[in-house]
């Protein structure tokens, strides 16, 4: 029996360290810059939110939050990246769309959702349909009516298979029966360039890295999604006042860890960015570039994961996706 109770206590003494273990962790966590890395090139939605958020973060823990762009592979280099690294809380992921698409996509080169720890749902966003201010296209009827009379040969441009603007694109053309040609690129700026140059016929993409060029008149906007309008561009209408019911944002950005990150700090970032998310000045000038702000729990963005894998896995088995 003495033995029995030695070996009991020295299981106690061990599950109490072990407590005061993670707790030093979660108070000391982080003790050096955390990098988050952003599978696309600098200039986009994503590449500007988690910039504004990774400098809130910084002043939070008092450390450096570096942002690493790695693009290419339709976003699954950088994700990969991500979901390979040390599961130690000093890489974190912003994740986009092409996470749960990529699953469908290309299956055999991307990460799945399940290899990650959710964190953290911080935004979705409107997307806006653009061309070049010297188009001759002024409405959405315009451009439907220009690519019905020239099937494939009106062009659009994206950041490859999967990404934002590919999805959203497939979705309106599905919707209004149009078909184009895909272009995609592997760099933002360079696609911003040939719209407004008028070497792409038209652009879907997300408001907020594109409200520069539209407000300095390099670019016509000609509508934007969801129920109401953007409220920087108060006067572009919604595809729906338009007669296309393209309401829902192909874009979302949420925080994500290497799987097996412990619990604690992802409970910490996931409580950090909610209070960041909460403050109303921020709120208010994210909003205004056209993002449209969530918060919530791990498990509800989970859910949400395997939400979004089904809608992305219907479309890529659409007709028109097979066609691209």
């Amino acid at each position: 029996m003495p033995a029995f109770k030695t070996f009991a206590r020295a299981l106690a003494c061990a599950a109490a360290l072990a407590a005061v273990s993670r707790a030093a962790v979660a108070q000391t966590w982080p003790d050096r810059p955390v990098k988050i890395i952003v599978a696309v090139s600098a200039g986009g939605s994503i590449d500007t939110l988690t910039r504004i958020l990774a400098d809130k973060l910084a002043e939070k823990w008092g450390q450096g939050v570096i942002v690493e762009n790695r693009p290419g592979g339709a976003g699954n280099i950088g994700a990969m990246a991500a979901a390979r690294a040390a599961p130690d809380g000093y890489t974190l992921h912003m994740a986009g769309q092409s996470l749960t698409a990529n699953v469908t996509n290309t299956p055999d080169t991307a990460p799945s959702p399940n290899e990650f720890e959710p964190i953290v749902m911080v935004s979705l966003a409107q997307d806006i349909l653009m061309v070049g201010r010297n188009s001759p296209i002024k409405s959405v009827a315009d451009l439907i009516g220009a690519a019905k009379a020239k099937p494939k040969q009106l062009t659009y441009g994206s950041l490859g298979p999967a990404s934002s603007a590919h999805l959203a694109t497939v979705q309106f053309s599905e919707l209004t029966g149009i078909r184009a040609e895909h272009v995609p690129y592997s760099n933002f700026g360079q696609m911003q360039t040939d719209v407004v140059a008028g070497r792409l016929s038209f652009w879907l993409a997300t408001i907020g890295g594109v409200l520069g060029a539209i407000k300095g008149g390099d670019i016509r906007p000609l509508a934007v999604s969801g129920d109401v309008r953007a409220s920087e561009l108060p006067d572009v209408p919604t595809f729906k006042e338009q007669g296309v019911n393209l309401v829902e944002p192909s874009s979302w950005y949420a925080v994500v860890a290497p799987k097996s990150t412990r619990a604690d700090i992802v409970a910490k970032v996931n409580a950090d960015v909610n209070a960041i998310l909460g403050d109303a000045a921020l709120r208010a000038r994210l909003s205004a570039l056209g993002y449209l702000l969530r918060n919530g729990t791990p498990g509800e963005l989970a859910a949400f994961f395997r939400a979004d894998v089904a809608r992305w896995k219907a479309l890529f088995e659409s007709p028109l996706m097979k066609e691209q």
